[in-house]
This record gives C-alpha cells, sequence and structure tokens, in this order.
C-alpha cells in the first residue's frame, strides 16, 4: 500500500492563462520502494493560516474590514479557506514533481483576495491538505486503489511577492469591484448624464476630496517657493 508524503518546493505565475493562476510545485514520495504508482486522482484544500505571522501598521489598517481593529484580533484572527485545486498525478515510482494549479481571483468580495491585496512583504503560511484516489500496481499484485489518508498535509509559505506579481501580470495597474446590477445601472447613468469619459472618472467625482486642515488664528503657515515681488 503506498505511503505517500507531500511537500511544496515552490511557487510561480503560469503567464498565458484565461484567468490567474499560480503553479505549486509539489513533489509526491512513496516510502514503499518499487512500487509504481499509476496514477493519482489528487484534490486538494488550501487553507491560509493567518495567524501564523507578524503584520506591520499599514497591514493592520488595511485588514481592518477583514478581522476588524487590531486589539480584536485575538477573537476574530483566524485560519480561513482559499480555494480548492485538482490534478492527475501520471505514474512514477519512488518520487515526482507536478504542477498543482491554483486558481486565483481579484474579486474583492472574497476574503482570500482581502487578505493578499492588504500585505505589503513577507510571506503567506498556507497550510494544503490533500485527498483523493491513487491507482497503483503492488509487487505482488494487480492493479488496487486506495485513498488517500485524511491526515496527508504539507506547509508553504507563499512569498506575497509572487501573488503580487501574478496579479500585475494579469492585470497591470488595475483592479476587479464587482457591483450588484441595479448599482452598476445607477452608476452608468450618472456617467451618462454628466458627459464623464471613463469609469474611474465617475468614481473620483463621488469620492469626496481629502479634507484639508484648518489654519487657526495665531499658526504660521510654510509655504515653499518664493513669493512675486
Amino acid at each position: 500500500m503506498p505511503d505517500l508524503n507531500f511537500q511544496i518546493e515552490g511557487a510561480e505565475a503560469v503567464p498565458y492563462s484565461a484567468a490567474p493562476l499560480l503553479a505549486f510545485k509539489l513533489r509526491l514520495s512513496n516510502a514503499e520502494a518499487g512500487e509504481l504508482i499509476q496514477s493519482i486522482a489528487l484534490r486538494c484544500q488550501i487553507q491560509i493560516e493567518s495567524t501564523h505571522r507578524k503584520y506591520g501598521a499599514q497591514e493592520q489598517e488595511r485588514l481592518l474590514d477583514l478581522f476588524g481593529a487590531p486589539e480584536r484580533w485575538s477573537r476574530t484572527l483566524r485560519p480561513m479557506l482559499w480555494t480548492h485545486a485538482n490534478v492527475m498525478v501520471p505514474p512514477f515510482k519512488e518520487s515526482t514533481v507536478v504542477d498543482l494549479p491554483v486558481p486565483c481571483t481579484f474579486d474583492f468580495n472574497v476574503a482570500a483576495t482581502k487578505y493578499f491585496a492588504a500585505l505589503t512583504e513577507g510571506d503567506v503560511p498556507l497550510n494544503l491538505m490533500f485527498s483523493g484516489s491513487i491507482f497503483y500496481e503492488p509487487t505482488t499484485a494487480g492493479l488496487q486503489v486506495e485513498q488517500i489518508p485524511w491526515d496527508r498535509e504539507a506547509k508553504y509559505r507563499l512569498p506575497v511577492t509572487v501573488w503580487r506579481e501574478m496579479m500585475d501580470l494579469y492585470y497591470p495597474n488595475s483592479a476587479w469591484l464587482c457591483l450588484r446590477r441595479d448599482v452598476f445601472e445607477k452608476l452608468s447613468r450618472y456617467k451618462m448624464d454628466r458627459g464623464i469619459p471613463t469609469w474611474e472618472q465617475a468614481l473620483e467625482s463621488i469620492i469626496p476630496a481629502p479634507e484639508k486642515p484648518e489654519h487657526r488664528a495665531g499658526e504660521e503657515i510654510a509655504i515653499e517657493g518664493s513669493l512675486p515681488s
């Protein structure tokens, strides 16, 4: 019976896919030497272990929408589901490396997207939990089928730069915002009625400008440059 171990050796963006995609370099090792693995229908659930890293002040501010104020994080900061992935592993003996395709989204209604986008540096601690069916040929019998035990996992720390470079590859200088259709229609009507050429300008016209600090009597104002004579 196969005794499989799983290890992630790296991750990289996959260019030219229909949607953002990461390829995790997954090594599978079988402790039963000489046993032929014909194929594996592999399933993987990936969790973000958000409690296993530190967060800077800027990251804490960006995560306010997801976890609330930092003083509440002892109650609100919990591991979260990122995504599911599947791959068919081809025949091998002892060990092999395959690309595990991990689909990604830039939809900011998804908690994982908010989390990734809030991080500025460092790594994302991940826990990959495996399941599926193993088709194999032991040395003393014909083709057999076994289920992958539920305790098979792999830890990996995904560099934040890998996720950001992938999104920049697919959406350079862009972000996606999903709206209800009725809200979109209101925004579209607002844009057309005012002859606003782009969606960015329409949104900028709605967002209030930052408030300037008030000048109180008796306070000096520093002005760069020279005044006209």
